[in-house]
């Protein structure tokens, strides 16, 4: 298991023992568990995911820490985009879509504002970093 599927793993413990409250980075911002179906196995994948709220919808950002490349739940979600959103101690079906300008930037900088380090991530890479918009299905 990579550092960072352990990092997940110890947070999703957290998120889950604490009714959607974590420490660390996240101690005080809003903190979502997404389940995505795999785009090329078809399984169920578990990543935490920090978030803004925009009405009614759920925004996450595919940062990856402003590496090269989109985070592999991305492309789950591109391929699958019913998913599963756990936030606090609820859980519920959402259906994912990708946010297109002027709303992307809107929401990337409301993303900015609460957790200034994705100011970072977008000048760390040459890529246009997703915003994805997760929306309560009825």
């Amino acid at each position: 298991m990579s550092n960072q599927n352990d990092r997940n793993t110890a947070i999703i413990k957290e998120f889950r023992a604490n009714a959607g409250k974590v420490g660390g980075p996240f101690l005080g911002k809003t903190l979502l568990i997404l389940h995505t179906i795999g785009a090329k196995n078809g399984q169920e994948h578990i990543n935490p995911a920090a978030y803004i709220t925009d009405g009614d919808r759920f925004v996450i950002i595919a940062s990856k820490g402003g590496a090269p490349t989109n985070p592999d739940w991305y492309y789950n979600l591109v391929a699958h985009p019913q998913v599963t959103v756990e936030v606090g101690t609820e859980q519920f079906t959402a259906r994912a879509a990708l946010a297109t300008e002027p709303e992307r930037t809107r929401l990337y900088d409301k993303m900015v504002e609460m957790m200034p380090g994705f100011a970072d991530y977008q000048k760390k890479t040459t890529r246009i970093i997703p915003v994805i918009i997760l929306s309560r299905e009825k």
